[in-house]
């Protein structure tokens, strides 16, 4: 049975609203299928502003490769501002897709993408203004399964409450996998109801059902075990990972955006996985191995994308993508084809130790000479060594003469306070580096418009890294010490304006550290702050600390726990993490040995040229790290 737009009843809301343009669909590139013609539909939400929620590269891959499926169709849906929110709710229209301004109600799957932990109460938002209720367990047979995925997904118990599932890793195939596993229910005739469709996506050891394990604490707070609470689901269920990047070459039709959006470029993931070993850094642990495309499958893409969507800018992303065994040629490869045009290329992640001159004068041959941008992270060598970021201050000062030397003006370098051992010392040692940067590029320019911009945030420790052991600074020590800096660097009358300060208080570090690695009694913080008007706390005008810190003590006020418990607290070898149960591939005892590394100042070389030290991930998972070089080269673009 067909299901009818909504558009025409909120059409006539969409004066009243600030950008309305967000709401109206029809995007380049965007797909509508004929309802009937399809027997499984997914909406995908990416839990943020249009804005911030379209460049994301994860939903526009599913968002295609679904779309290329028989019998099956995705639109996207994303969350509404509070202008917006309160005119649907004041004239009843329902959470709806920009594609066909379907009732998000109405599909069979609510597939949700976290990038980070602070969408939370905009996914309570969709869920309630789609008529889904909020608590899983409230979920009848006409309610779409609520599934997660995305990196806050390794950790999903803060949320189970209000899950179905989740997935863990890359998506692609297990998007198509579940797929057809509803298929399956529904030509049968849905026996068992959701119960069954639920036991059948957890069966596998693939997909994460929280209602089909339950967990017990000690009396002091601690979780005591995890433990499924019936026969046939898996004691840990594993993440997904996509061997041979070149056969899903997504997305091949980027979506352009009708309304500003914050990324406005086609954007090529060149490799997934790091193995640099950065301890404080979740993406690079739970995406390993390194998995590398081709030089050829990246100048396709390019070609294809730029083709199809008419961006004037390529981001070749990745974790750090001047490490790609072959990055050289595919720089050189790419500026030969787009010279001349007016197609820029850009690397938006590099380290300093993988960054030559060569590179960055290829990529901005086409006259874009914007600033370049390195992530030391910590201030002081020794910080450096705790989170095992092998960067010495004389590769820094080298790597930024070379480039203020050939012509940049502008270098942005990115640190983190509040890192494990981190003492007043280590903050105020970013402003020597930033003084001896300054004064390396007027030496070598000659000049003094030499801009250094130093960029700050609060250090949060995350699930699956040797850290999530690891107590967080409380907001009042991160504070203080950003003030202590912003003075230090104010009070220099040699270099002080020359150098910039961007940093975020640390308030908001603390929720995302208490939403991070909580467990299931958090939800109750999360929906209290929701009730309490909680809406798009990763936007700083948005956000308010005294709200959360308000509704957790109310939530929590008869548990034996509180915020400074799941956030302050350093935990033992032995202590049941939230996430212990659901497996990234990473030996606990390796990341144990690892924290003590760090302790020590310790470092470890990257598994991708040396030896392998055991981490886990390849044996566990059955996979192999994959890296080139291939040996090919990019050919001109044939002209027609």
């Amino acid at each position: 049975m067909s299901v009818e737009s909504l558009f025409p009843r909120l059409e006539a809301l969409l004066p009243k609203v600030q950008k309305p343009i967000q709401y109206v669909g029809g995007e380049l590139n965007s797909t509508v299928k004929e309802w009937d013609d399809a027997d499984v539909r997914w909406a995908l939400m990416y839990p943020d502003a249009y804005e911030v929620g379209l460049p994301n590269q994860g939903v526009q891959i599913l968002y295609e490769i679904l779309n290329e499926l028989d019998r099956t169709l995705a639109e996207r849906t994303y969350a509404v501002w509070p202008d917006l929110e309160a005119l649907m709710r004041e004239h009843g229209v329902p959470q709806f897709t920009v594609d066909a301004h379907r009732p998000v109600r109405a599909f069979d799957v609510l597939g949700v993408s976290f990038s980070t932990e602070l969408g939370y109460t905009n996914l309570l938002t969709a869920l309630d203004l789609s008529g889904i209720p909020l608590r899983a367990a409230d979920r009848g047979e006409d309610d779409p399964i609520v599934l997660a995925g995305g990196h806050a997904a390794f950790n999903p118990e803060p949320i189970a409450e209000f899950l179905d599932a989740a997935v863990l890793g890359d998506g692609e195939q297990i998007a198509i996998a579940i797929t057809e596993v509803i298929r399956e229910w529904k030509d049968e005739g849905r026996p068992g109801g959701r119960d069954e469709l639920l036991m059948r996506l957890a069966e596998s050891g693939g997909v994460y059902v929280p209602r089909f394990y339950d967990v017990e604490y000690h009396p002091d707070g601690r979780i005591k075990r995890v433990v499924p609470n019936r026969e046939g689901v898996p004691w840990r269920v594993h993440k997904h990972t996509v061997m041979d990047l070149d056969e899903w070459p997504y997305p091949k039709k980027p979506l352009v955006p009708l309304a500003e959006t914050v990324h406005e470029r086609f954007s090529v993931e060149i490799f997934r996985g790091c193995t640099r070993g950065c301890r404080f850094c979740q993406a690079g642990m739970i995406t390993r191995p390194v998995r590398e495309r081709s030089i050829t499958t990246i100048g396709d893409m390019v070609e294809a994308g730029v083709r199809e969507s008419g961006f004037n800018e390529v981001g070749l992303l990745s974790l750090s993508s001047a490490d790609h065994s072959e990055i050289g040629d595919i720089a050189k490869g790419l500026a030969d084809r787009y010279e001349g045009t007016n197609t820029s290329l850009s690397l938006p992640s590099t380290r300093v130790d993988a960054f030559n001159i060569t590179l960055a004068n290829e990529f901005s041959r086409n006259g874009r000479r914007s600033g370049l941008t390195f992530a030391p992270e910590g201030g002081s060598e020794r910080m450096r060594k705790v989170i095992n970021k092998m960067v010495s201050e004389e590769d820094l000062i080298r790597t930024v003469s070379t480039a203020y030397g050939q012509g940049w003006r502008q270098v942005k370098l990115y640190f983190m306070c509040g890192l494990p051992t981190e003492e007043d010392e280590d903050v105020l040692a970013i402003a020597d580096l930033a003084r001896r940067v300054i004064q390396a590029g007027r030496e070598v320019s000659g000049s003094r418009d030499i801009r250094c911009t130093v960029s700050i945030g609060g250090f949060v420790p995350k699930p699956h890294t040797p850290f999530q052991w690891a107590a967080q600074t409380d907001h009042e020590t991160v504070d203080r010490r950003l003030k202590a800096l912003r003075d230090t660097l104010r009070k220099d009358r040699e270099y002080g304006r020359a150098i910039g300060m961007r940093y975020h208080d640390g308030k908001p570090s603390v929720i995302e550290g208490l939403l991070s690695r909580g467990d299931r009694r958090v939800a109750k913080v999360i929906r209290a702050v929701w009730e309490d008007g909680g809406r798009f706390d990763g936007w700083s005008e948005h956000f308010s600390f005294e709200r959360w810190m308000s509704c957790a003590e109310k939530a929590l006020a008869d548990e034996p726990v509180d915020l400074d418990w799941y956030t302050l607290r350093e935990r033992d070898e032995n202590e049941v993490l939230p996430w212990d149960h659901l497996d990234a591939g990473l030996d606990r005892e390796w990341l144990w040995q690892d924290w003590q590394d760090a302790l020590g100042e310790g470092e470890v070389e990257d598994c991708r040229w040396t030896p392998c030290y055991d981490c886990g991930v390849c044996p566990t998972m059955g996979t192999e790290i994959q890296i080139g070089p291939t040996g090919r080269k990019l050919l001109p673009l044939t002209v027609v």
